[in-house]
C-alpha cells in the first residue's frame, strides 16, 4: 500500500518542511496551506539555528589536541595558577567537550577518572561545602514560602485591629492590596533589581541583601499599627522576594555540577512550600500568645515577624559559601572563578573543565549578532513567538488556577465557614503539610510522565476539587427550626477535603511546571529574556490574584468564587490542549520542529486528540496515536550532540 506523505512546515515564515508517512495526512493536509509546504530555510532562521547549536555546544567540532592547546592558553592568558593547573585545564578542555566521554582523555590520572565516573554513578556525592550551597539555595527558598504564607493566619487578627475586616466594596479592596502589596513591590520595582544588584554585589551579595531586606520588612510588620502602614511595610518586602527568587535558582546554576543541577532547580518548588508550610507552623504556635501592657496583638505581630527567622540564618551563613565563578568571569576575574570552582568540585581537572566550558559559553554569548533586539526576537520570529505563548499560558495558570487564594486566605476562608480561629489555622497547617509532601514527588513525575501529559491530567481534577469546594459551603447544617447544629461537621469537613485534593494534584502539576517548561521551550539564545518575561508574570498575577479575591468573594460569596477559579481551571485545560506542545526528553533540533509548527495546526491537532482520547479509552477502541512531528525525519545540526538534550545542555551552562 502506497503510503501517504506529509509535509510538516518548520517555520510558517521560511516555510522549510520535512516529509514523514503518516497514516493520518488525510486529517491534517487541509489544516496547512500549499504556500506553507514550499520554500526553504531563511537565511535568518539559518542563523539563529546556528546560533542555538552553537549555544548547545560551543566546543563541538575542535580536535582534543586543539582543545588541549585551547586549555593552556586560557590558563596562561589568565594567569591561574601554577603548572599543575595548566596541565588541570588541558585535560579539563578536552574533558569539556563531553563531560559523559572522559574515558576518551589521554593523560587523566586514575585518581581524575574514579571521581568523573563518580560524578555520573553517584551524582550526589559532592564536596561539603557544595552541600552548603545546597542547604543556602534551600533555606532562601524557605523563605519566600514563609515570607507569603504567615499572613495567612494574622489578618484573622490585623484586620479587625486596623477596622478593615468589613464586607464592603471599599474595605474588601484594601484587605487584597495589603495581602497583595509584596507581589506588586516585586513586580513593579523588585523583579527589575536583580540585574543591577547582580551587577554591583555579585550573587552572594544579593541574597545578602535581599534576605536582609526581607528580615527588616518582616520585623517592621509587626511595628505597624495602621493598614496602610502594613502595606508600605509588605511593598518593601517585595523588594526583598523579587531579586532574591531570581538570584538564588542563577546562583544554584552556576555552582553545581550538571548531574545534580536539575534536581535541585526542581527543589526549589519543593522547599517553597516547606517554608509556606513553616509559615502556617508558626502562626499556630504564636495564636495564643496574650498581649502584655501597651500592646494590642501581640500575637500577630510576632506572627509576621516570625518570617524573619529563616533570612536571618540564611545571612548568617552566605558568606561561608563560594561566590559563582561565573560572575567572576563577567568582570574578568579568572583567577578567582578557578579558585571558587575548585572549592565546589572534588579535583581540579573537574573545576578546569567546568571553568574553561563556562568560559567559552560566556565568549559565545558575547559574539551573538542576529541584526535586532533579543526581545524582538522574542515576538517577531515564529518559532520564539509559540514558544513564549506555550510558556505565558503555564505561568499565567500557575496563578489563574487559584491555589494561592488557598495559601494567602485559607484561614479566613475556613473561619468565615464556622470553624474557630484556632481550628481555621489548624486546616490551613494541613493544607501546607499536604502542598509539601507531595511536592516531593513531583521531582519524578515531571520527567516520568511529560509536561503537557501532567498538565492535561491534573486541570480537569483541580477544576473538580474547586467546585467541590465551592459548593461544598451550599451544604445546610442547620437544625429543622432553623437554628445552627453545632454537631454537623459536614460541611467544614466536605470543605477542607476539596481544599485537600486540590493541594495533592497542584503539588506534581502547576506547580513545578511552568518553570521547568519555560526554562526548556525558549531556544538558548534568547532564553534569559524569556525566563525574564515569565518570572515577571507570576509575579504580577499573583498580585492580581491577592488583590481580588476578597471582592470577588464578596461579590460572589465563597461559592461563586471558587467556581470563577474553578472554571479558569477548565480555560486552563483547553488552551494546553490546544497551544502547548511536550517538550519533554527533546534535543534542541527537535524542539525547533516542534515550536515551527503553526499555532492553527497544533490547535487542530489538540482538537482531534479529544476523539482519540474518547474512542480509546472510553470506547476501548483500537485506534493509534496521531504523531504531528516524526522524530526520525528531524535534520540534526553537524556541531551539536543529538543524545543531549536541550535542558541538559542547559545544566551545563
Amino acid at each position: 500500500m502506497t503510503e501517504n506523505i506529509e509535509k510538516i512546515p518548520h517555520d510558517s515564515s521560511s516555510g522549510e518542511f520535512s516529509e514523514h508517512p503518516t497514516e493520518h495526512a488525510d486529517h491534517r493536509n487541509h489544516s496547512i496551506p500549499e504556500s506553507a509546504r514550499r520554500g526553504s530555510v531563511s537565511a535568518a532562521e539559518r542563523a539563529r539555528r546556528n546560533l542555538n547549536a552553537k549555544l548547545a555546544n560551543p566546543l563541538a567540532g575542535y580536535s582534543h589536541r586543539e582543545l588541549d592547546e585551547m586549555g593552556a592558553s586560557y590558563a596562561i592568558k589568565n594567569q591561574i595558577g601554577d603548572e599543575s593547573d595548566v596541565l588541570a585545564f588541558r585535560l579539563g578542555a578536552v574533558c569539556a567537550q563531553d563531560p559523559a566521554r572522559y574515558d576518551t582523555c589521554q593523560g587523566l590520572s586514575e585518581t581524575d577518572r574514579e571521581v568523573m565516573r563518580r560524578e555520573f554513578d553517584s551524582r550526589w556525592s559532592q564536596p561539603k561545602l557544595l552541600y552548603l550551597v545546597i542547604v543556602l539555595c534551600s533555606t532562601c527558598a524557605a523563605v519566600q514560602g514563609m515570607d507569603e504564607s504567615v499572613v495567612n493566619g494574622a489578618q484573622l487578627f490585623y484586620q479587625k485591629q486596623f477596622g478593615i475586616d468589613g464586607t464592603d466594596s471599599h474595605t474588601t479592596w484594601i484587605q487584597g492590596l495589603v495581602n497583595g502589596a509584596p507581589y506588586l513591590g516585586c513586580a513593579v520595582v523588585g523583579c527589575w533589581l536583580t540585574v543591577p544588584f547582580n551587577h554591583w554585589f555579585g550573587r552572594r551579595g544579593t541574597i545578602f541583601l535581599t534576605c536582609m531586606v526581607s528580615a527588616l520588612a518582616c520585623f517592621w510588620q509587626g511595628f505597624v499599627n495602621t493598614w496602610w502602614h502594613m502595606m508600605i511595610a509588605r511593598l518593601a518586602l517585595g523588594l526583598g522576594i523579587g531579586p532574591k527568587s531570581a538570584t538564588v535558582p542563577i546562583y544554584a546554576a552556576e555552582t553545581t555540577p550538571p548531574g545534580i543541577r536539575g534536581a535541585l532547580v526542581m527543589q526549589w518548588q519543593m522547599w517553597t512550600a516547606f517554608g509556606i508550610m513553616f509559615g502556617y507552623v508558626s502562626d499556630l504556635i504564636f495564636y495564643g500568645v496574650a498581649d502584655t501592657p501597651g500592646v494590642t496583638g501581640l500575637n500577630w505581630r510576632i506572627m509576621m515577624a516570625s518570617a524573619m527567622l529563616p533570612a536571618v540564618i540564611v545571612c548568617c551563613f552566605v558568606f561561608f559559601c563560594p561566590e559563582s565563578p561565573r560572575w567572576y568571569m563577567g568582570k574578568g576575574r579568572h583567577a578567582k572563578a578557578y579558585e571558587s570552582m575548585c572549592k565546589l568540585r572534588y579535583s581540579k581537572v573537574q573545576a578546569a573543565r567546568d571553568v574553561f566550558y563556562m568560559n567559552t559559553l560566556l565568549e559565545a554569548e558575547g559574539g551573538m549578532k542576529l541584526g535586532q533586539s533579543k526581545v524582538l526576537e522574542l515576538i517577531t520570529v515564529p518559532r520564539n513567538r509559540r514558544a513564549m505563548l506555550a510558556s505565558e499560558i503555564v505561568m499565567f495558570m500557575q496563578q489563574f488556577c487559584g491555589v494561592n487564594i488557598l495559601a494567602y486566605y485559607s484561614s479566613v476562608i475556613l473561619s468565615g465557614a464556622g470553624l474557630s480561629d484556632i481550628s481555621a489555622l489548624g486546616g490551613s497547617l494541613g493544607f501546607g503539610i499536604i502542598n509539601f509532601l507531595f511536592a516531593i514527588p513531583a521531582i519524578y513525575t515531571i520527567d516520568t510522565f511529560g509536561r503537557r501529559n501532567l498538565l492535561l491530567t491534573t486541570f480537569p481534577l483541580m477544576a473538580i476539587f474547586m467546585f467541590f469546594t465551592g459548593f461544598s459551603f451550599l451544604i445546610n447544617t442547620k437544625m429543622p427550626d432553623g437554628s445552627p447544629n453545632p454537631g454537623d461537621k459536614s460541611r467544614v469537613a466536605c470543605i477542607m477535603l476539596g481544599m485537600y485534593l486540590f493541594a495533592v494534584v497542584y503539588s506534581p502539576g502547576e506547580g513545578p511546571v511552568p518553570f521547568t517548561y519555560s526554562a526548556e521551550a525558549y531556544p538558548l539564545y534568547v532564553r534569559s529574556y524569556g525566563m525574564s518575561l515569565a518570572t515577571a508574570t507570576t509575579w504580577l498575577f499573583n498580585f492580581v490574584l491577592a488583590l481580588t479575591w476578597p471582592s470577588i468573594r464578596a461579590a460572589f460569596s465563597d461559592p461563586g468564587g471558587f467556581s470563577w477559579y474553578g472554571a479558569w481551571n477548565i480555560v486552563g485545560f483547553f488552551l494546553v490542549l490546544f497551544f502547548v506542545p511536550e517538550t519533554k526528553g527533546k534535543t534542541l533540533e527537535e524542539l525547533d520542529q516542534v515550536f515551527s509548527v503553526p499555532t492553527h495546526v497544533h490547535a487542530a491537532y489538540g482538537f482531534r486528540q479529544i476523539f482519540y482520547f474518547v474512542r480509546r479509552y472510553i470506547l476501548r477502541q483500537n485506534v493509534q496515536p496521531e504523531h504531528l512531528y516524526e522524530k526520525d525525519m528531524i535534520e540534526h545540526h553537524e556541531t551539536s550532540y543529538g543524545q543531549e538534550t536541550e535542558w541538559e545542555a542547559d545544566k551545563r551552562v
